[in-house]
This record gives structure tokens, sequence and C-alpha cells, in this order.
């Protein structure tokens, strides 16, 4: 077993994960299995860390001789002085061409600039590019504006030295820089800024939904599931006591018309996004800075999509084609499902490494599920925004700041869920009522209206205020809102719909999918199947943002959960 190079509560330098900056840690623990140590910043973030990511506190001693290279404006007005000629250095006659030895050069200190260590304080991620899955890291709105470095960094006592000249390598490799010109210098400062964006896999202990072994369960168990849902819909009883219900010859599932027809559905969807009507938005930050656009047309395409069937209707066209057809068409479209996933999944293996997903880890069955590629798009087509809000779900407000724009890839999960589990399980009571009507007193609909309503204010109100408030923290609309600052920069709201409860909008969503399973009466727990299923989805995602939120944001994410204890139901949970 190799030995560990540092001990449990020794305090050394930590290289913060995608980018050259270091900064003052503890170490925690040290796991000899994964030969990683456990670390704990200033502000209580905890990570883990390779051992070539930590550095003794001795290694960052200031060199006396002065600084390995002068400043920007020294370096510019020295290009006409001679050279110094290190021991290593060949003679003039055996030297390498101008051209070629300048580009070595260029090449070499980008290698260093790489390497430069910045002095320690975790506070100024505030302003600086860390991302964790590419949302915008505002600085706290009382800030002032930073005149330098010093500013910007606020050194303490015990760490006001100036290491960025350190170089790890030896000296008689170290590029001057002064033989580089402004423009490169440029370029050089801008790749490093870039570096600093880069995603880095996910290990195998922190895939999520059970890791490999449950997403092969889930891409195979989930179709299962839903057509034996729909089967059980179909028959004269319902009851739970008649599971499993007669399954269907395979030919009877499948028809190419309905295939067909499937397809003009999704076209007619995608000719209504690419017209060029309604406003154009930006995403937030990439993991390289780029936002990309976004039109915002899904209204008119509601409205378009009404006037078709509406005019259908008047021709006579029968839809309770529909209806007859429903298991052929959820067939239909996880064939369609299945296709575009596998598409996805290979264009992803060309897509360059700052297009990936956070959330892709480099196993080819866990990155086939959760998406490899974070916003595949065929021109400006996105095809993950598309798939979201189009042919399953038109209507879905505030969508470009959720987890699955920002965080998760377009896979086999999102693809699936969009297209086939949204449309055909969210529309489960509805197909249900077709077999087994219920009757509801006029007092009762009015209640289920009220509570629909109330939930859709929750959800829109907290969705809309998140929304604007990571758009534009210094919005003078949201100056009354209290907030907790991280050590990202980034605050956490504390007070109006996120100081009720830390997920209103899951509340709100949960009321309504009670609200649209009660006109179902109680005579079979079937219908009540979505409520159900909702509830576990939003608390396992409640989870999964708690585990992500925790770690991005450390103690102030403590004082967060300190303020507003409850998860998604008040005094529940």
């Amino acid at each position: 077993m190799p030995s560990r190079k540092f001990a449990d509560g020794e305090v050394v330098r930590g290289r913060w994960p995608g980018s050259s900056l270091y900064y003052e840690v503890e170490i925690l623990s040290h796991d000899s299995t994964s030969q990683l140590y456990t670390v704990k910043y200033k502000d209580g973030t905890e990570l883990e860390l390779k051992e070539n990511d930590i550095k003794p506190l001795t290694s960052f001693r200031q060199r006396k001789g002065g600084s390995t290279s002068s400043s920007p404006s020294r370096r510019r007005g020295s290009r006409s002085r001679s050279r110094s000629r290190s021991p290593g250095r060949p003679p003039k006659s055996a030297r390498r061409s101008a051209s070629a030895s300048h580009q070595a050069d260029i090449k070499e200190a980008r290698r260093e600039v790489e390497v430069k260590l910045t002095p320690l304080i975790l506070k100024p991620f505030g302003n600086s590019i860390s991302r964790y899955n590419g949302e915008p890291e505002h600085i706290e709105r009382n800030d002032a504006p930073h005149k330098n470095t010093q500013e910007k960094f606020n050194l303490s006592q015990e760490s006001s030295y100036i290491a960025t000249q350190y170089s790890l390598r030896p000296r008689k490799e170290e590029v001057k820089l002064k033989e580089i010109d402004s423009k490169e210098e440029k370029y050089i400062a801008k790749e490093l800024a870039v570096r600093t964006f880069e995603v880095t896999p996910i290990r195998a202990k922190d895939l999520e939904f059970g890791g490999v072994p449950g997403v092969f369960l889930i891409m195979f168990g989930l179709p299962v599931f839903l057509f034996l849902l729909l089967l059980m819909c179909k028959q004269k009883d319902p009851s739970l006591l008649n599971f499993p219900p007669p399954l269907p010859a395979l030919y009877e599932l499948w028809e190419t018309r309905v295939f067909g027809v499937y397809l003009l559905w999704f076209l007619i969807q995608v000719l209504f996004y690419l017209l060029p009507i309604g406003k154009v938005v930006e995403g937030t930050p990439l993991i390289d800075g780029r936002r990309l656009k976004y039109r915002l047309n899904g209204f008119y395409a509601f409205i378009l999509t009404s006037a078709v069937i509406g005019t259908s209707l008047f021709q006579g066209v029968e839809f309770h084609y529909v209806y007859s057809h429903f298991l052929q068409f959820a067939l239909a479209a996880t064939v369609f499902c299945v296709v575009l996933s596998v598409y996805l999944y290979v264009r992803s293996l060309k897509a360059p490494r700052n297009d990936l997903s956070p959330a892709s880890s480099g196993n080819a069955v866990y990155d086939f599920f959760i998406g490899r590629e974070l916003n595949p798009r065929i021109g400006t087509f996105d095809l993950k925004y598309f798939c979201e809000l189009r042919p399953g779900l038109i209507g879905w407000e505030a969508l470009l700041t959720t987890m699955d724009i920002i965080h998760d890839g377009f896979g086999f999960m999102l693809a699936f869920g969009d297209l086939v589990w949204v449309p055909f399980i969210y529309s489960f009571q509805a197909f249900y009522l077709v077999s087994h009507p219920n009757e509801v007193s006029w007092p009762m609909a009015s209640l289920i209206i009220v509570l629909k309503l109330c939930g859709y204010v929750i959800f829109r109100g907290a969705n809309s205020q998140k929304n604007a408030f990571r758009k534009n923290p210094s919005d003078p609309k949201l100056a009354h809102l209290k907030t907790i600052h991280t050590s990202t920069g980034k605050n956490l709201l504390v007070s109006g719909w996120w100081g009720f409860v830390r997920h209103p909008n899951y509340l709100g969503d949960l009321i309504m999918a009670l609200a649209w399973s009660l006109p179902c009466g109680f005579n079979h727990i079937l219908p009540y199947f979505y409520i159900i299923y909702f509830t576990m989805l939003l608390v396992h995602r409640e989870a999964r943002d708690e585990y992500h939120c925790k770690k991005k944001y450390g103690v102030a994410w403590e004082k967060y959960r300190q303020r507003v204890p409850y998860r998604i139901f008040p005094y529940i949970y």
C-alpha cells in the first residue's frame, strides 16, 4: 500500500478543482483505495483532492531574488534588448529559427501560466470564474468594484505574500514572458480563464440514481412499467388485485401509421419553434463564459396548435383516434426516444470538452442515461430546450435556470421523460376517466379549482422570483428580499417564497398534481399513482439539490438550512 504524504489535521495548500488557484486547507482524512484526500477550506467547503493537487505551506514562500518575470509594461519594452544566456542555451549558430523559437516559447509560457500560484483566501470566488454547473456567479449587490488584485483578494497578514511568480518547474526550463508581445499575453490569459471552467468527470461513488446498475434498471424498467399502468387502466376493474394485466401481442402495440402521426406532430412543433416570432433571451453562462440564445415563443406555438386542432375538429377529424391508439402512440414515442438518445450519445463523442455536462462521468452506460453533451444543437436549434417544452409539455415557465438546463446533459433520462413519461403519465387521469367516469359535485369541483389555482400561484411565484433573482440579483424590484452571501460570490434567497420552504416550487407542483387526481374519485388508487410518483420524484430531486448545494456553498448552505428548516412541506418535511 503506497504511503501517504500528508497527515490528518495538517494545514497545507490545496488547488481548487478546475483552476490553478491554491488555498489554505486542512487535511481531514485519506482514502487508501482511491488515494484521495478529503480537505476542508476556510469557508467550510469540503472536497476530495489528489495528492499532486496538494502542496506544503513551505513550497509557497516567495523568492528573495526578485520575481521571475517583470511587469507587463517592462516586458513590452524589452523586446529590443538582448536575451540573457542560460547555461543550457545553445550557441547562436545552433539555435532554431526566430519564428520556431518564438512559438515554442509561447507554448511553454502557456504551460507555465497554468501552474502559477495565487495568494490564499476563499472569498475571491465571488468575483472569479469558478463554477459548479455553469450558473452565473453574481457579486453581492452591496460590494464595490475591486480596483486591483490586492483589494480583490483581501489578504490577511498571514497570507499577504505574493506567490504568483512562483513556478513548479526547474529554473532552467522557465521561459521569460518578456519575450511575448502583449497580444500573445492576452491570449494566454484568456486561455487560462477558459481552463478554469473545465468540467471534471464525476467519480463513480458520486453517480446518482444508483450508479450504473440503477440507471440500467431505470432505462428498461420505466417503459415496461408505463405500459403495465396503461393496460391496467383499460381493464374493467383496475384494482391492484388484478395486477399484472393480460399482455397483448407485440404486433398489436406497433402500427406504422401511428408512428407517422407521431412524427408529424413532432415536426409541426419543430416548425412552430423555428418561427421568427417571440423575444430572444440569453441563458446562464456556460463553463467557457458563453451565453446561448433562446427564442421564447411557446405561447405562440400553443395558440397555433390550438388553431390547428380546432380547424381539424371543424373539418370532422376524429380525435378519438388518439385514445383508441394510446398504447401504440406510447410505443411510437418510446422508439423515437431510444433512436434520439443513441444519436445524442454518438454526437457527444465528438463534442468539445467545454460542451459536456457537469453530470457526465466517463462511463458509457451512465452517460447514455444522464447525457454527455449539455446543450446539443443543430445550428441554432436546441434539442434539449425544444424537447423539454414543446412535444410533451407546452407552457412550462422559467426553464432556463433549472437543473435540467444548467446541469443535466441531454440523454435518455430527459428524452424519455420529455417525450414519453410526461405526455402519457401526466395525462393518466384523463385516460382513466374515459373508461371509469366519476361525477363531481359543484362544491367539490369548485374546491378542486381553488386548490389548483393555489398550487399554480405558489409554483409560478416561486419560479418567477428565483428566475428573476438569478438573472439580475441587483434588480430594484428584488431589493426587499433578504439573502445570505456565499463563498462563491452568489447569494442565497432567504425570504419571499424561498424563506417559506427550501423548494416552494415543488410544493406548488404537488398541490397541482393532487388537484388533477381528485376528479377521479376514490374508488381506486390507480389514478393517484401520479401524485404518489410525483412526490417520490420531487423528494429525490430535492435530495439531489441538497447534495449539490451543500457541496457548492458549504457553511452558507448550513446557515440557509437553519433559517429555512423545511424542505418542501412546511412543518412536515
